[in-house]
């Protein structure tokens, strides 16, 4: 399972959720679902973006587990 981590960088960046989705340029809604690990996918471009909001890498906020299936 691909688990993402945004709670720490917005943390450490001292920002909110409604704030990275208007510097993203993605719905308020569409973060929570990222941030509370119910997508499904995520495109390259909105990755690339996050990314550039939090100065950060992907492996910063993508981490990988094992299933327990």
């Amino acid at each position: 399972m691909i688990k993402v981590n945004l709670d720490f960088m917005l943390l450490k960046k001292k920002m909110t959720v409604v704030e990275l989705a208007e510097k993203v340029g993605i719905t308020q809604a569409n973060i929570s679902i990222l941030k509370n690990n119910r997508a499904k996918a995520i495109r390259f471009s909105t990755l690339e973006k996050i990314c550039q909001v939090l100065e950060c890498q992907p492996g910063d906020i993508l981490e990988y587990t094992v299933d327990d299936e």
